[in-house]
């Protein structure tokens, strides 16, 4: 069979893990507004309202390593399989906590992200190794990480303006005002697991029934180039959700509330606003697809850091007396102007940055693993927890000096390592470890 038909027999595959990487950032992105309702609805501290987005990302840390094992010994389709019924229940499980009073309805809404957290990391495990190896690895495997991305961006822009349109004025929001949203992600769960249960999916990273039984004396973390961007990724997850989750909270908290500067404005504009950040991710993301065959992941990596650095400063050290007009992406599917502070934009923009650097940090980590990269991968989704623990400082930061723009020195921090792992880290130095 030529190569051509190869790649026509992928076709499918990979537009089903392009729809799994969708489902991912929609379930996810729930935990952003759902922020916001929290803060208001129980009146708790900043830190607090990372709560559930913490749950989410922690249970990574659980599943990330059993994930990995699941993909060894049962395959991708039935790993898919199963990770999409977890996140059916978890996500019921939040849209049940909105049907109880307050005294119990917080804890079930964080039992329910937590369940959802599950599901994401098993979802996360098999489709980055599974376009990865469609791409045939290197730049190609980069370019449908990237194209992948893009989708997992427009599902990521749609949540915060969806929410934020049904929930209205956020200082009276309940958590079943979310309901409708709930729901889709649930339908969205049926369907998906109707579709690819009838499809067909590659399986290069498979067991065969009779593996051999000899220990390995090697594993993805002999290579120092992988335990560095594991490192990476606990970041840059972090990075990626702490920076629209607090500009969300600095948008729609009062001026003088709880002692934290914040603009007051609605939660349907600033769903808006952090809506763009998302769709700036997705711009980049396509603009990353196209020019991955061009140009390596160091480069870009390289490139888009040292840009996001530049724009976080900009964005802390704007005075947010200084204002400038800036297109959203509206609740209408169109684009509309709206008036916000210089380094509100300026962190807006960080999502141009943000969009490439998972699947650049992902492929620059595995390059050279060979037989390790699915138990690299379930151990890369345990790093991603850091979307979870790195926003919970973020917000004790922003609880101790009462501003919420202070706490954005943490994420600036993160950015530097993620710098550094693409001008140094990032070299393979173990390349005397068999991986065939």
């Amino acid at each position: 069979m030529s190569d051509t038909t190869n790649k026509k027999n992928y076709a499918l595959p990979i537009a089903m893990m392009f729809a799994l990487f969708a489902m991912i950032s929609f379930v996810t992105g729930l935990t952003n507004p759902l922020g916001v309702i929290v803060k208001n609805q129980f009146d708790v501290p900043n830190w607090m309202t990372q709560l559930g987005n913490a749950a989410n990302f922690i249970a990574y840390a659980f599943m990330g390593i059993p994930a990995g094992m699941m993909l060894k010994k049962i395959g991708y389709k039935k790993t898919a399989l199963a990770a999409i019924a977890v996140g059916f229940i978890g996500v019921g499980i939040q849209f049940f906590s909105g049907q109880l009073d307050n005294s119990s309805s917080f804890g079930v809404y964080l039992a329910g992200a937590f369940v959802s957290g599950f599901s994401m990391c098993m979802l996360n495990t098999v489709v980055n190794p599974m376009l990865n190896t469609l791409g045939g690895g290197g730049k190609r495997g980069n370019q449908l990480i990237q194209f992948g991305g893009s989708l997992n961006s427009i599902s990521a822009t749609i949540v915060p303006i969806l929410v934020g349109y049904l929930i209205g004025n956020a200082a009276n929001a309940k958590i079943s005002d979310a309901s409708p949203a709930l729901f889709i992600a649930m339908g969205i769960f049926a369907v998906a697991f109707i579709v690819l249960s009838i499809m067909s999916i590659p399986e290069p990273h498979m067991e065969p029934a009779k593996a051999k039984t000899e220990k390995d004396t090697h594993s993805a973390l002999s290579f120092r180039h992988f335990i560095l961007g594991a490192v990476a990724i606990f970041l840059y997850v972090g990075v990626e959700v702490g920076i629209p989750n607090f500009l969300n909270l600095f948008l729609t908290t009062a001026p003088d509330a709880s002692g934290a500067t914040g603009m007051g404005i609605d939660a349907a504009m600033a769903g808006s606003i952090c809506g763009t950040y998302w769709f700036l991710m997705m711009v980049g993301r396509l603009f990353g697809g196209i020019l991955g065959g061009k140009y390596s992941s160091r480069t870009q990596m390289i490139f888009v850091c040292t840009l996001a650095l530049i724009f976080l400063l900009i964005g802390i050290f704007a005075p947010t007396t200084s204002q400038i007009s800036m297109p959203v992406f509206k609740s209408d599917i169109s684009f509309g102007m709206t008036t916000v502070p210089v380094g509100v934009m300026f962190f807006v923009l960080c999502g141009l940055c943000t969009s490439i650097m998972w699947g650049g940090i992902f492929n620059l980590a595995v390059e050279g693993l060979g037989k390790y990269t699915a138990m690299g991968s379930g151990i890369f989704m345990v790093m991603v927890c850091g979307g979870g623990i790195l926003p919970l400082l973020q917000g004790g930061v922003a609880d101790i000096f009462s501003n919420y723009i202070v706490s954005f020195w943490v994420v600036f921090a993160a950015v530097c390592y993620m710098l550094y792992y693409a001008l140094i880290g990032s070299k393979n130095v173990n390349t005397d470890i068999p991986v065939e």
